[in-house]
């Protein structure tokens, strides 16, 4: 039996230019390639590039950030006052005096109320007017830019055209007399009113950021989603609980911490509407007491020191509720 075999005939090398072998070609190639760098020279070469473009910003940011705070924290631990040389360092004394303090913790008390209240406002407004205006056509285009326009405006502006409403004869109380109010609330003179009407401001002029990130939020949940929801049988409500409520974790982390962020650090709307009155330390807040002590007391050391403070809180309750929130985000 005749067993036949196929042999593959393999095509011929291309000889390499200039004459010579393959294999030949091929280690000359070889010999010609530059060397690869090695890692460190990578990892060196990457630092250069990120210290050329980052280095400004860093300095920048050093400077005009990282350098106050240490300066702040420095004075903190002095008696500085520019009308009572010379400064000597005083250790930790103006930080243990602080718990002693009652003004500052007036002070802090009012400001964790205004944030309580700015923060629970400002997300509940913004959510509510942002699933309003989620719709198409010039007039919901109109409306975003009117509530947006309280955020480009100064926080100056802002108090000064509520003061003028909510003054005992200003506006609001002539409407409430016209209508029949004999005698209308003190919006910014009643001690028991002063502060809540202060929140109401810092949270009417936030109100348009929130409204603004909620809105990105829904316009970036697919309506896929909301379709199959409906086919399952859920109702509006039932939709907004488990398709859009989850949806919007991201924008929910960015308000929150914001406006907690800004309630901490009102101090604008209280020097213009009421001046931290009526009575001693009503409306006054950590920020304003900071700036009366150091800027009217001339206590540089001792506001300094508050300051600090209220950094160290600012930074650890932003810290905490950015967390919480984040891991909100992901079992969402």
């Amino acid at each position: 039996m005749e067993i036949r075999t196929r042999r593959r005939i393999r095509p011929p090398a291309a000889a390499p230019r200039g004459g010579g072998t393959a294999a030949g070609g091929q280690r000359a190639v070889r010999a010609k390639r530059p060397p690869a760098p090695s890692r460190r020279a990578r990892s060196r070469a990457g630092l250069s590039r990120f210290a050329v473009f980052a280095a400004p910003g860093l300095l920048v940011y050093v400077a005009l950030v990282l350098v106050p705070i240490g300066i702040a924290v420095g004075y903190g631990l002095t008696n500085k006052n520019p009308f009572n040389p010379p400064t000597q360092f005083v250790g930790l004394d103006n930080f243990s005096d602080l718990s002693s303090d009652d003004e500052f913790h007036t002070a802090l008390q009012n400001t964790v109320v205004i944030t309580a209240i700015v923060t629970i406002a400002t997300n509940a407004g913004g959510l509510a007017i942002a699933m309003l205006l989620d719709r198409r056509g010039w007039l919901y285009n109109a409306l975003r830019s009117v509530f947006f326009v309280p955020v480009v405006l100064s926080a100056v502006v802002v108090s000064v055209i509520w003061q003028t409403i909510l003054v005992d004869d200003g506006l609001l109380n002539s409407m409430l007399r016209q209508v029949g109010v004999d005698h209308p609330p003190g919006w910014l003179s009643d001690p028991g009113l002063a502060l809540y009407t202060v929140s109401w401001v810092i949270a009417w002029q936030g109100l348009g950021f929130c409204v603004v990130i909620y809105l990105a939020g829904l316009q970036g949940i697919p309506q896929e989603l909301h379709e199959a929801a409906a086919i399952d049988g859920c109702g509006p409500l039932m939709r907004f609980r488990h398709v859009t409520w989850p949806m919007l974790a991201p924008a929910v982390t960015i308000n929150t911490v914001m406006s907690l962020i800004g309630g901490f650090k009102a101090y604008d709307q209280v020097q213009v509407l009421t001046n931290g009155g009526p009575g001693p330390g009503t409306t006054s807040t950590l920020a304003f007491h900071v700036i009366q002590t150091a800027f009217t007391g001339n206590h540089i050391g001792y506001a300094s020191a508050m300051a600090a403070v209220m950094l160290a809180l600012v930074a650890a309750i932003s810290v905490v509720a950015l967390r919480l929130l984040q891991q909100r985000e992901v079992s969402s």
